[in-house]
């Protein structure tokens, strides 16, 4: 069944802010299989591998053009020792994940492999430094390892370990979730931690670094503003540029509670509708953060990054619960297309986020079957793909004046079609969600101020929402052309089936 069309207007010569690459980021912690597993199986593996990093995971986010990748942590972070993990992999000590099942941590997999992946991957490494239970000394040496140049005791100790020449890392995280897993402060201690962790994160050379403050959970504005206040005190006192260049926030898509999330492939329509509002309040989020940060900052030049987010369910039967491992359906690739189009819309003010997380852990990229050595392409693994031409560009309103047609769940609206486009080297590119689960719709796009031409189109969708791939169906849900698009004088015409994305790419002239 096909219910009314809707009907958009987009001004191709209308630019609006830049899409910064790096909202299509990802997020590698020191949890379950991500790293161990997943990311780096041991230069001994039977896997092909180099420098024991896999190289089939590298071979697939390579395809997405990662921006960024950020490590250690999540909320091991806080209690990781940088130090543990350099020199000889046999002199590492062992330490207890404390959070993430109590298992033996050997630090085989530190700050050298981990910017040897990065550079495999042709991505930019974003490190969560240690606030909770490290120290400035910690922190500032950590920085000085990696970045600097010329000679110092981080630097000799560096070379010894088997690197000349320092990385580029901008990235820099001063803790992670201070409001809990990172230490349990007030704003007001984090504040004052975060000034004083910023203070000795210095720049080396040409390496300018990008602090980020450990932000709010959630809608909390206060964490926020008590961040953005100590900004605008401190901008008084002639400081050559802010203390720290963003602030975070954490946002994760449940159908349940927190004790009970809800099952990854086993839920109800009730539970699906559920799911995608609660996604879509990821726009109410983004809008409350930044009208906060409008008062401090109206020119925008501190941003905002939303370093977790996704979906979390309840681990799949049979694994450790410590391991937030989970399988990901046609509805987690709709909760990752929706908050994309969120993203595109929050341009300028959102600079980064990091999906958590890229590898077998919550709504990850990528699983590996530990039995088989399989790897698996999830559905939000192709809406990544899908979506990449969105990175670095202008994204153009889309206006809907007959309005969206929405479903009410839970005595709220939740709009049924998303829509975000966006145009980059004389490419444009629609994507288009049909979040209705039963219905499908027709989209009419009025294109103004150009024209396109060599129309392309691509669709991933499945017969149900539970659809999910597996080592014995890797192409379970897997993009494919799609027919249903027709480009008449100026107006797109798609049809979206039920529970969909769609991408529509052409070139302007």
């Amino acid at each position: 069944m096909t219910e009314a069309t809707v009907r958009a207007v987009v001004n191709l010569d209308v630019e609006g802010p830049v899409i910064n690459r790096h909202v299509y980021g990802h997020f590698a912690e020191h949890l379950g299989r991500c790293i161990y597993g997943g990311f780096y199986v041991g230069e001994d593996s039977d896997v092909p591998n180099v420098g024991g990093i896999r190289l089939d995971v590298v071979e697939a986010l390579r395809a997405l053009g990662i921006p960024n990748l950020r490590w250690p942590g999540g909320c091991f972070a806080d209690e990781y020792h940088w130090r543990d993990g350099i020199g000889p992999k046999g002199d590492r000590p062992v330490m207890v994940n404390t959070h993430w099942g109590g298992v033996e941590e050997n630090n085989h997999f530190g700050t050298h492999e981990f910017m040897a992946l990065c550079e495999l991957l042709g991505t930019e490494p974003y490190v969560s430094g240690n606030v909770g239970s490290g120290t400035v000394q910690e922190m500032s040496e950590w920085v000085e390892y990696v970045t600097r140049q010329g000679g110092s005791p981080a630097v000799r100790e560096r070379r010894v370990n088997g690197r000349e020449e320092p990385w580029t890392v901008r990235f820099w995280g001063l803790g992670n979730e201070a409001w809990g897993c990172g230490g349990n402060m007030s704003a007001a201690q984090y504040a004052f931690e975060a000034r004083r962790f910023a203070t000795y994160c210095r720049d080396y050379g040409d390496n300018k670094l990008y602090r980020i403050a450990a932000g709010a959970a959630e809608f909390d504005y206060a964490w926020t503003e008590t961040l953005m206040k100590q900004l605008s005190h401190l901008g008084c006192q002639r400081v050559e540029r802010p203390l720290y260049q963003a602030l975070s926030v954490h946002y994760y898509t449940i159908s349940g509670t927190w004790s009970d999330k809800g099952d990854a492939t086993v839920f109800t329509e009730d539970e699906y509708y559920a799911t995608m509002l609660q996604a879509n309040r990821t726009d109410e989020l983004l809008t409350g953060h930044g009208r906060v940060m409008d008062v401090y900052d109206p020119t925008k030049e501190i941003g905002l990054v939303l370093d977790e987010w996704g979906t979390w369910w309840n681990v799949e039967p049979g694994t450790n619960p410590g391991f937030l491992y989970q399988q990901n359906t046609m509805r987690d690739a709709l909760v990752a297309s929706l908050h994309f189009d969120i993203f595109h819309r929050h341009a300028d003010r959102l600079v980064m986020a990091n999906i958590a997380q890229t590898v077998n852990v919550l709504q990850a990229m990528i699983l590996t079957d530990p039995d088989s050595g399989a790897l698996v392409l999830t559905p939000t693994y192709h809406v990544f793909r899908m979506n990449k031409g969105h990175q670095d560009a202008a994204s153009l309103r889309v206006d809907t004046p007959a309005g969206i047609p929405t479903r009410e769940v839970d005595g709220k609206p939740l709009p049924t079609v998303s829509v975000s486009a966006s145009r980059k080297n004389g490419r444009l590119l629609v994507s288009l969600s049909n979040l209705d689960a039963g219905a499908g719709r027709d989209v009419e796009i009025d294109l103004r101020g150009g024209t396109v031409g060599d129309i392309e189109a691509t669709i991933l969708t499945a017969d149900t929402l539970q659809a999910h791939n597996t080592p014995e169906a890797l192409e379970a849900v897997a993009p494919r052309a799609h027919e249903g698009v027709k480009f008449e004088g100026t107006t797109l015409r798609v049809h979206l089936p039920a529970h969909s994305f769609v991408t529509v790419a052409g070139a302007l002239a």
